[in-house]
């Protein structure tokens, strides 16, 4: 077979009545075959019978977490990539900001530990490192450097792409699923009554050749270009409200190769910015390949520039020229790429009063973090346990019986989400340019409080491993209000409020006397 063509591999086998179709796609550059390779494998996916299809509308790590879960209800799941899916750790044009900083928080890493046995294991041996992120991880947060303490904070840090393939890779195991890239969801299918959709409409990709797939779920996974607004409209539901907050950030990355003999005392280095003034913030950090990977945001516009001279001119300008000094002997071996679109981003499905049974929606369709918190693969992880509990209790007593599913699953997602939405807008409400709202007194009052959390945890290890705990995702956002840390931030409040009066009763003497 010629280069221009798709390899194909595929078989049909028929057992207890339930066709299944297995096809393995390597590339597809001839729209006409790829168009035929889509209607076989959709007229296959027809004839499956006494049996129940899921699909999955897009194959990043949303929709992967997706799918993996619904292998486990459904008989048949498909997921629909509009990208050429690479067989190799590759970059592709779907996933724009993967040449960035990704950071998979600990709750994440356990998760995904939970879904593929042994997937830390193969990602160290693909070559990503293990850090602990508070023994490992040096940290210039608002008052200084955080003295280092041993803990279980413990992940691997890889670059997005080596994740996504190792994870759509253990996928490919389950034969029950099956991917369908170069094609795109152009619309939602729904029922004479229109309270249920029944399938997607699709085309490959360029080519205006369509075709329809049955279905009995559809959960759209496709990110924060999502269209499902849009497709509810087409059918006659109102588009969900949504609430966005933007800080204006943008960041740029650079990839270098460690320098050989490099030596430190740390495998990641992160700089926050510090409000009002310093909206610069940087970090390095280890990945596969011997590699470094170097991303620089600046917030309220701040961009960080694309060309050499102009990025390590930002880099230099951090609070500290720790990284700087690091880069200096280090090999560039990437262009720097860069990324704005950053704002918070919920769509509120659970607040819609009506909404067609058999559709969700997952990741960042419903709601986008500003990327630099490294929140959305996480809760990504976290949103996929919640779509298997609300199935589980779905099936317990009717197996296949999906009405009522959607909005159960919006309002529990809505409740996996707050907390880390609270978490990064509240930072974001930070800087007077943020758009979208403005902090409220309770808001107000959290960044008093944080701020002494994080003062706080530059020499309290106990303090300091609670933050880290919260900002991993692994414990709730209340844990931060227990009496051992409770007590002290409000000591150190106080104190701070004896100190201002003191100074001000001084400067008043101070004038009487001049």
């Amino acid at each position: 077979m010629s280069n221009a063509h798709p390899k194909i591999c595929g078989f049909i086998i028929e057992i207890s009545g339930v066709i299944f179709v297995k096809i393995k796609i390597d590339t597809v550059k001839n729209l006409k075959f790829g168009k035929r390779i889509m209607s076989t494998y959709v007229e296959a996916q027809q004839n499956i019978r006494n049996g129940s299809h899921a699909v999955v509308i897009g194959g990043s790590m949303a929709g992967l977490l997706a799918a993996r879960i619904l292998v486990e209800h459904f008989e048949r799941v498909t997921v629909v990539e509009r990208d050429r899916l690479p067989q190799e750790s590759e970059q592709r044009p779907g996933v724009p900001q993967a040449h960035h900083a990704h950071i998979l928080l600990t709750q994440g890493q356990r998760i995904l530990e939970q879904l593929f046995p042994g997937i830390k294991a193969e990602l160290a041996a693909a070559g990503a490192p293990s850090i602990d992120w508070v023994a490992e991880c040096l940290y210039l947060n608002l008052w200084g450097w955080v003295s280092p303490s041993s803990s279980d904070l413990i992940t691997c840090s890889c670059s997005r792409v080596l994740l996504e393939w190792v994870v759509r890779r253990r996928l490919s195991n389950y034969s029950n699923l099956q991917f369908l890239p170069t094609t795109q969801v152009k619309g939602l299918l729904n029922d004479n009554s229109n309270s249920r959709v029944k399938g997607v409409e699709l085309c490959g990709c360029d080519d205006f050749h369509t075709t329809e797939l049955a279905a009995d779920l559809i959960v759209d996974a496709s990110g924060r270009n999502s269209q499902l607004p849009k497709w509810l409209e087409e059918i006659g539901y109102e588009a969900p409200t949504q609430t966005v907050i933007n800080s204006f950030l943008g960041y740029s990355t650079r990839w270098y190769e460690r320098p050989e003999g490099f030596q430190a005392d740390w495998k990641a280095l992160y700089v926050t910015p510090k409000p009002p003034d310093d909206k610069r913030a940087g970090v390095i950090f280890s990945i596969e390949g011997n590699r470094w990977l170097v991303t620089v945001s600046g917030i309220a516009r701040d961009y960080p520039p694309t060309d050499e001279a102009g990025f390590m001119e930002f880099v230099r300008s951090l609070r500290t020229p720790a990284i700087y000094n690091a880069l200096q002997s280090a090999k560039p071996i990437s262009p720097v790429y860069s990324y704005r679109r950053t704002e918070n981003c919920w769509r509120h499905y659970e607040k819609l009063s009506r909404l067609p049974e058999g559709l969700l929606a997952i990741g960042d369709a419903v709601c986008a973090f500003n990327p630099v918190y490294g929140q959305g693969m996480t809760v990504a992880a976290l949103s996929a346990l919640t779509l298997n509990q609300s199935l589980q209790e779905q099936f317990r007593y009717q197996k296949g019986n999906l009405t009522g599913l959607t909005k159960h699953f919006h309002k529990q997602l809505s409740k996996v989400l707050q907390t880390p939405w609270l978490m990064a807008t509240g930072e974001d409400f930070r800087w007077e340019t943020t758009s979208g709202g403005h902090p409220d007194k309770i808001t107000q009052l959290m960044h008093r409080y944080m701020d002494q959390i994080i003062l706080l945890s530059i020499s309290n290890p106990k303090i300091l491993h609670s933050f880290a705990e919260v900002t991993h995702l692994v414990k709730p956002l209340r844990t931060l209000f227990a009496p051992e840390i409770l007590v002290p931030v409000i000591g150190t409040l106080l104190n701070q409020s004896r100190n201002q009066e003191k100074a001000l009763r001084q400067g008043g003497y101070a004038s009487k006397q001049g």
